[in-house]
């Protein structure tokens, strides 16, 4: 497969990428289907969105093979070539998530593996409101769990059967660096979101943190402490999103239910951190990250006041992976073949 042309995003240099000619438009680069490599896929149009904002550069449309009705949005992040593709409106779960990556594989032969990036409910007291959960190996789970597939067996247990692949170890191992260099110093989440402000002002601040934000946790902290103060709230609420590695489960079911939540957190070793309903359709058949904002609790609570932001800080997470993620490392990795 000949080598894809690569271009020098604003600011960011990929290590082994070619400077296209002082003056010329990035357009002037010619791509093909087989030079974009990574598929981000999202659930719901604001999670689209927060993607392509992402972008460090947006690429001319491509046309696409007739037997592929998908509606793609082209682009780069740090130097890598990346094919952004939405559900469609209305539809969601585990069988539209694989409809849409089984054409995406058709139309674009180079593709490694899939970024599986939006919004999910979390687990309170494990994480918060606006949090990060990207999925990791956890003991003998592999990042992703689908929970309702399995056995209903006598006494009304439900027994989970079969199991899903873990992420692609190139993709764990910029995980493992993050987890590193967080330790140390902030995420650049922040300074993402920052250049998303400048770069599309309308998003604001829809797409950002601001006062009406609530989260209860914060709440029940602050009546607990007697705390009466707009300070003492800002001060819990405006901090960098923390980042969380570790288990995800994924079904066809919209749980808005804090016992079921709890169960299930119960029956998976506690080792649960996010709740989704797509990532159980990909990770058998396609190499997938999923990384989800937090933007509910899972519970009767549940509602849409956190989900644009919570997707704004997934995308912007996913961008720091990228921009870790070496270009050689995703060259070295085989194509995905067929669903």
């Amino acid at each position: 497969m000949p080598k894809r042309p690569q271009e020098t995003d604003d600011g960011h240099v990929a290590p082994n990428a070619k400077k296209p000619k002082i003056g010329s438009p990035s357009q002037a680069i010619n791509f093909n289907h087989a030079d974009y490599t990574i598929a981000w896929i999202s659930a719901l149009p604001k999670e689209q969105t927060a993607a392509i904002a992402m972008l460090d550069r947006k690429h001319p449309d491509l046309p696409s093979p007739t037997n592929d009705d998908n509606v793609y949005t082209l682009g780069s992040i740090g130097g890598h070539n990346i094919v952004i593709a939405c559900l469609p409106k209305g539809r969601y779960g585990t069988n539209s998530a694989a409809t849409i990556a089984t054409k995406m594989i058709g139309s674009f032969p180079s593709i490694k593996f899939g970024l599986l990036v939006g919004i999910g409910g979390g687990i309170p007291s494990k994480v918060r409101l606006g949090d990060v959960v990207v999925s990791t190996p956890v003991d003998q789970y592999p990042g992703v769990v689908q929970w309702d597939f399995g056995k209903a067996e006598e006494g009304g247990e439900f027994r989970r059967t079969g199991s899903l692949n873990s992420p692609p170890n190139a993709l764990l191992k910029v995980l493992a660096k993050l987890e590193t260099e967080h330790e140390m110093q902030e995420s650049k989440v922040p300074g993402f979101l920052n250049e998303m402000k400048q770069k599309w002002p309308k998003l604001y601040p829809k797409y950002f943190w601001n006062d009406s934000l609530r989260d209860p946790q914060d709440e029940d902290r602050e009546r607990a402490a007697n705390v009466a103060t707009n300070i003492a709230a800002n001060e819990l609420q405006t901090r960098c999103p923390d980042i969380h590695h570790g288990l995800i489960a994924s079904g066809n079911q919209v749980i808005k239910d804090a016992a079921v939540r709890d169960r299930l957190d119960e029956d998976l070793g506690e080792k649960l951190l996010c709740i989704e309903m797509e990532a159980a359709g990909l990770m058998n058949d396609f190499p997938c990250l999923v990384v989800r904002g937090i933007c509910d609790y899972a519970d009767s609570g549940k509602n849409k006041d956190w989900q644009e932001y919570a997707a704004a800080v997934a995308a912007a997470f996913a961008k720091e992976i990228l921009f870790t993620l070496q270009i050689w490392a995703v060259e070295r990795m085989d194509p995905v073949r067929g669903m």
